[in-house]
């Protein structure tokens, strides 16, 4: 369902997601007249909401717990009957509608899950596994999959109808939506059905089941779930029976959850007294991406090929589903960052002390005790110069071992100077200062610049004079000190290509940040001065730093208090620029899609603030400013910035949102073109059109 004729970008179906329900409706066992009502009512409510795929409870149509009721031929013949009017009275949706029934076939009976599309009995799924001990006797009524007769049946007035447990159902016009059914038990085996099903291609996991509630069960069916989804790299549907069924000896809770590659995207809530239905969006090309790149995930599909091959597929098409419907699903606006304050301050605590362990034993291999570093009073060397200052710490090393130099320039603002020796004093490294203007303006004068003659001319070569000195005198410091150059460059400014090349903030020894998003970095810093990891007098310095301005520092101005260069006047918004760069590296996006996932997020100004954390601001962007930033990300990244990535020094990985570094995560030419990804972001709209 691409609807790629209709130009409608606001609509989650045109960028490779789809919106499914699963429904715990309120039954009554053996009466199947009030379960086909219910059923038929909570399909409406999930394509009034515009899900394409509805799943329901195992045996939801006759209930559960019938024991040896479902031996009765009235009850048999009140599920056809049942199936005959569901299938009726959802014609009129556009909705893949999957509901658990017995059906007799050869004189057997079958625990089957029913695929309806438009009065159309499009497959019947078999319960492969019948659980027959403790409380579940399911294998005294019912046959397994294996003892099926025939490949096909007729029911309901339909031939040929494809039956068993190898149906693999492939909806040809909505890209990479391929589902399997699984029962209840099945994924209790040591190797569930689904895990080939994955392997056969199935993106989307349908398990019906009844699932009986006792002390702890649900936590462990929870990650039973949340593990298969992440173990098939795929979405995992369950629904568990409801209100209603039987409590001869059992209790239900009408558990039901979606999964995504082993995250919980929705939860019923428990022992409720009413039907429920559950939605959520899935991100199919997600589960695709992932797959391509974890190559073991096709070695082990080549490994069953034999069992592989034995599914058949199912061809179906939907209706295209219409007009404007953004993301039910949040996608935060820090992807590199979790919401929650105390996962929060765990990736903080984890990120941090990789920094500190990469650096450690950096010193440790190479014999050297010290490290030199140019701190500009900004975030970057801020943090670099903590994580420094705490590796000496680890080594039993004093902090004067931490040779900082602060390096005034033309632009340097008041308020980067102060922090700057301030911090340095307040951390107990060895405060340095060394003014690069003198050396600055002989280079202007030995090249002929227009500023050596009092001209106003602050061109590239003016900016990047100021950077190659800063690390020219760096490198000679270490090597008269036997020290190493501690690089402090980001992952955000690697992508954008924000560095000087070279003789620049561009290289070191040995680079703490280089995977560290400048949106993670200034949550570090702030996680180091809350936890007070050195004293309350550097707390309060880090504080005051997060509250400058971004800038390289590199043209003059009105530096009196904040600096007169901005940065993200420049690339881009940080917080904007790292979402697109999160969802290019670590998923190969669409621009289109990271656009309308951008806009999803961050339209709203009442969404995404987090009161505890003052950087992350009330900021909302239209769908203009979305585009234009991400063609800037997109020129930059692709066009010109590579040549600075295949080169740079070695640095530990941080985050799984991945690394630029061409030992790592990320391999590219230098010479590519940014086209194809700039042809792309033309599809996106300049104005809101909601």
């Amino acid at each position: 369902m691409e609807n790629e004729g209709t130009g409608q970008f606001f609509n989650l179906y045109r960028h490779g997601f789809i919106r499914v329900a699963v429904c715990t409706p309120t039954v009554k066992v053996a009466d199947t007249g009030f379960n086909a009502g219910e059923t038929i009512r909570l399909a409406r409510e999930a394509a009034e909401r515009k899900a394409v795929f509805a799943l329901f409870p195992e045996l939801g149509l006759s209930a559960y717990s019938n024991d040896d009721l479902f031996q009765q031929e009235a009850l048999l013949q009140g599920v056809i009957r049942a199936i005959e009017r569901i299938s009726r009275e959802t014609a009129s949706l556009n909705l893949i509608l999957v509901v658990g029934a017995p059906l007799r076939f050869n004189s057997r009976l079958f625990n089957c899950g029913i695929v309806l599309y438009r009065e159309r009995i499009v497959g019947i799924a078999v319960k492969s596994y019948l659980p027959n001990y403790r409380e579940f006797y399911e294998g005294r009524q019912f046959s397994p999959s294996e003892e099926a007769l025939t490949k096909t049946v007729r029911l309901c007035g339909q031939e040929e109808i494809p039956f068993g447990a190898d149906l693999l159902f492939e909806v040809g016009n909505i890209r990479h939506f391929r589902f399997f059914l699984e029962m209840c038990e099945d994924v209790w085996v040591p190797i569930p059905p689904s895990c080939f099903a994955a392997l056969a291609g199935a993106t989307v996991i349908g398990n019906l089941s009844a699932s009986n509630a006792t002390i702890g069960k649900a936590e462990y069916r929870q990650s039973l779930t949340a593990n298969q989804s992440a173990r098939c790299i795929a979405a995992y549907l369950y629904a568990a029976a409801g209100p209603g069924e039987s409590t001869t000896d059992l209790a239900w809770d009408g558990h039901a959850m979606i999964c995504e590659n082993g995250s919980l995207l929705a939860e019923s809530e428990r022992f409720l007294e009413r039907s429920q239905l559950i939605l959520a969006d899935l991100d199919l090309d997600r589960l695709v991406q992932d797959r391509m790149r974890q190559t073991t995930f096709g070695r082990n599909a080549f490994t069953h090929r034999e069992t592989l091959l034995k599914f058949r597929r199912i061809e179906m098409n939907l209706d295209p589903v219409e007009g404007r419907l953004l993301l039910d699903r949040e996608y935060a606006r820090f992807p590199y960052i979790p919401t929650d304050p105390a996962k929060r301050d765990q990736r903080c605590y984890e990120a941090y002390n990789i920094q500190v362990q990469g650096l450690a034993q950096r010193l440790k291999s190479s014999k050297i005790g010290k490290v030199v570093i140019g701190v500009s009073g900004g975030l970057d060397s801020t943090h670099a110069l903590i994580v420094a200052a705490r590796t000496m710490d680890m080594l039993k090393l004093p902090r004067s071992h931490v040779l900082a130099y602060t390096m005034p320039g033309f632009a340097t603002s008041d308020k980067t100077y102060r922090n700057a020796l301030c911090l340095m004093k307040a951390l107990g490294v060895e405060a340095n200062e060394i003014d690069i203007r003198p050396s600055c303006t002989q280079m202007l004068k030995d090249i002929g610049h227009p500023c050596a003659e009092g001209k106003t001319v602050y061109d590239i070569t003016f900016e990047n004079i100021q950077a190659g000195e800063r690390t020219s005198h760096l490198f000679r410091i270490a090597n008269r000190r036997n020290a190493l150059v501690i690089g402090t460059g980001d992952l955000s400014e690697l992508a954008l290509g924000w560095c000087t090349y070279g003789v620049g903030d561009h290289m070191s020894h040995y680079n703490v940040n280089a995977s560290v998003p400048k949106t993670l970095i200034q949550h570090l810093i702030r996680w180091v001065a809350r936890s007070v990891q050195f004293s309350p007098e550097a707390s309060a310095i880090l504080i005051d730093i997060l509250e400058t301005e971004i800038s390289p520092e590199l043209i003059p101005g009105d530096a009196g208090v904040q600096p007169s260069q901005r940065t993200e006047a420049i690339v881009g918004p940080y917080e904007l620029q790292d979402f697109n760069n999160f969802y290019t590296i670590r998923f190969g996006y669409l621009p289109t899609k990271i656009a309308f996932m951008a806009y999803c997020a961050w339209r709203d100004r009442t969404q995404g603030h987090w009161p505890d954390v003052p950087e992350a601001k009330r900021n909302a962007y239209t769908i203009g400013e979305i585009r234009h930033w991400l063609e800037i990300y997109l020129y930059r990244f692709f066009q010109i910035s590579q040549f600075k990535r295949s080169c740079i020094p070695n640095g530990p990985k941080v985050g799984s949102g991945g690394s630029l570094s061409p030992r790592g995560d990320y391999r590219a030419p230098s010479d590519s073109e940014a086209a194809v990804w700039l042809e792309d972001a033309k599809r996106i709209p300049e104005r809101d059109e909601g």
